[in-house]
């Protein structure tokens, strides 16, 4: 794993830091890369209490299961950074330093938790988010024209199947979001 130098976090929340300590000492110290707005919460290793809107996501966040070792970011990103071959692009919302990835040479999108692909294309659970109002206009700010898309949670778009994830953008965009 030593040739793994950077690793770049979508978002601080348990399901996607919490092993993030032992990778970066299994990679022999790669570069973490998260947004500036939660910098904190990666180095405290808990979400804290205003990081949902939800009482049940907050109810969740106070279980130690749900705390992760702290790790101290190498570097923060910001919106329009570029990142090797991937664009940062904010999207707050689930969190209110979210961000998605777009591999610009294959126009591949790493969606994080901006979207969920489970048995249908929709927005997660609006008890688990930060703010759950912000994420329609977070998400059409995400590029359309993709090949590919890439989820935390479901499978990946990719070729006819891409035209499901247009569908949800075009849905966002005439006030139709779906909730997971």
């Amino acid at each position: 794993m030593t040739d793994i130098s950077r690793i770049v976090i979508t978002h601080a929340h348990p399901d996607h830091v919490r092993g993030l300590a032992e990778l970066v000492a299994r990679t022999g110290g790669a570069d973490v890369f998260i947004h500036e707005l939660e910098e904190r919460w990666l180095a405290t290793g808990r979400v804290p209490r205003h990081g949902r809107s939800g009482a049940l996501g907050r109810a969740i966040d106070h279980l130690p299961l749900l705390h992760w070792q702290p790790v101290a970011a190498s570097r923060t990103v910001t919106d329009g950074e570029s990142i090797g071959s991937l664009r940062v692009i904010h999207t707050p919302g689930h969190s209110p330093g979210h961000i998605v990835l777009l591999h610009e040479p294959t126009r591949t999108l790493l969606v994080g938790d901006a979207v969920f692909h489970r048995s249908k294309l929709a927005l997660g659970p609006a008890a688990l988010a930060a703010d759950p109002a912000a994420r329609p206009a977070s998400l059409l700010r995400m590029p359309r024209d993709v090949h590919a898309v890439g989820f935390a949670h479901g499978q990946p778009l990719s070729g006819e199947r891409i035209s499901a994830f247009h569908d949800l953008l075009q849905a966002i965009a005439a006030g139709e979001a779906r909730h997971a």
